[in-house]
């Protein structure tokens, strides 16, 4: 267990006034979490865990994050109940795979209880910016960087780890709105044994340009084809995908390239609880495209913490165009949407486990 230190901001900012208006990502609380590694220090390592008032770093021009990209980071929300608890969604899971991520980046590991509980104590502190607003949560962003100033590709010794948090807005502000995809089979977003399973910021900037590409032709996301035959689908950008075809329920398998969402994996869970046959395997955009002119594509949606579920309503590949069923939200879509977020914001009973409480608000 962490011995954490917490030093209070003698002054608090001002919370926003209007809660509808947050957006994603512009807004930051009064306090972070921060812990430094140093390969020489005893033990594990990390040291002088405490939360303080929010900062800007100073960095050396050589550190290494800057020039070799070492650096990985999570994102997960707290929630605020009808009845004024703040929780998490399945934190575990995302400490989890931030060891994944820290492990292919040969950056060191930080215990699962440890990164919980230092979720859960920078929540606590900051509890009151956690938005009363319908679909608004405090959005979570812990990260860890390489600080070594010293040019060379090699790990580096040196790392800071740190939670920020973000009052964010509902991701759908005016209703769950199905997107327009673009699939690209030029620019790809990974390819084995590079770092496609792994949360880290190369694999977001590698997909700005195909995102550009589709924004020019008025689509707002883009789903990326596997890296050496270009024919399968994988990932929606920062979202894994499924698809209803038949009644069957098919998405990308989770082996090296594909990024192991926790949403992704709830999801599943809840569709082979309501009895669907889950295939994660494989699967072409030549048949998806195919079944969508045969009328067996049901529904299609993405899922990822931001939004949770994102219906879709159209798929352009190449010079083909598919309508998905009448352009609206599909029945299971709206299923899921409804059941996770309930049990998110504690409006369902969660008899799976998911939910870790952090206190009252």
């Amino acid at each position: 267990m962490l011995n954490i230190k917490v030093t209070l901001a003698e002054t608090l900012k001002e919370k926003p006034k209007d809660e509808t208006k947050l957006g994603f990502g512009k807004i930051f609380t009064d306090h972070m979490f921060v812990m430094e590694y140093d390969k020489d220090y005893g033990g594990t390592g990390w040291h002088d865990a405490r939360i303080e008032p929010y900062h800007p770093f100073t960095l050396d021009p050589s550190c290494s994050v800057l020039h070799y990209a070492q650096e990985v980071f999570e994102g997960l929300k707290a929630y605020r109940t009808a009845d004024n608890k703040i929780q998490l969604f399945r934190p575990e899971c995302n400490a989890r795979r931030y060891q994944d991520s820290c492990d292919r980046l040969c950056i060191p590991q930080i215990n699962e209880e440890d990164f919980v509980q230092a979720v859960k104590a920078l929540v606590e502190v900051d509890k009151d910016w956690v938005p009363h607003t319908e679909g608004a949560t405090l959005y979570i962003r812990p990260f860890t960087f390489a600080t070594m100033p010293q040019l060379g590709v090699h790990a580096s010794t040196k790392y800071t780890f740190c939670i920020i948090l973000s009052p964010s807005g509902a991701y759908y502000a005016t209703g769950l709105a199905p997107v327009r995809i673009y699939v690209e089979d030029e620019y790809i977003r990974a390819a084995p044994g590079l770092t496609g399973f792994a949360k880290c910021g190369g694999n977001y900037a590698a997909s700005i340009k195909s995102a550009e590409i589709a924004e020019a032709l008025g689509y707002s996301q883009v789903l990326g084809l596997d890296g050496v035959e270009h024919k399968y689908v994988e990932e929606v950008g920062s979202m894994n995908i499924f698809f209803k075809i038949d009644g069957k329920i098919y998405t990308a398998p989770c082996t090296g390239t594909v990024l192991p969402g926790v949403t992704r994996r709830s999801i599943i869970e809840l569709c082979k609880d309501w009895g669907y046959e889950v295939i994660e395997d494989k699967l072409a955009i030549a048949d998806v495209m195919k079944a969508g002119h045969e009328g067996k594509l049901e529904e299609v949606f993405g899922s990822g913490t931001a939004a949770v579920v994102s219906p879709v309503k159209e798929l352009k590949f190449e010079k083909d165009v598919v309508m998905i069923g009448d352009g609206k939200i599909g029945p299971l879509t709206q299923k899921l949407y409804d059941t996770m977020t309930g049990i998110q914001w504690g409006k369902i009973e969660d008899t799976k486990g998911w939910i870790t409480p952090v206190c009252q608000g």
